[in-house]
């Protein structure tokens, strides 16, 4: 699949709830231990990666490496966003799917 269908499943995930936009949300849900999944911008400034991706990676939620921040934000509603969360496993089985052959878009990074 294209990377824009990805985006789509993104806004579908958004208007349903489930899931969580922006790096403090996306740091505190994590905490909680309520995300299947993380996009990160492939843009992401060194603040969200040491932030949200250590994080992440350290409580073994999988990192998926998306598009801009810009093409994010945008497909979301907002300017920019670095970093969104995905609590429904099978919302972060789709974007898996339309992300994991896309080039430049949707490297998934080692967990742990």
């Amino acid at each position: 699949m294209k990377p824009a269908a990805g985006l789509g499943l993104l806004g579908l995930g958004v208007k349903a709830g489930t899931v969580v936009v922006g790096t403090g949300g996306v740091r505190a849900a994590l905490q909680r231990g309520d995300l299947s999944l993380i996009v990160l911008a492939r843009d992401l400034s060194e603040r969200t990666e040491e932030k949200v991706a250590r994080l992440a990676r350290g409580i073994g939620v999988p990192v998926l490496v998306g598009p801009s921040a810009r093409e994010l934000g945008q497909r979301l509603g907002h300017d920019e966003v670095q970093a969104v969360g995905v609590k429904d496993p099978r919302l972060a089985d789709g974007l898996r799917g339309c992300w994991g052959d896309a080039n430049g878009v949707g490297e998934e990074q080692e967990t742990g």
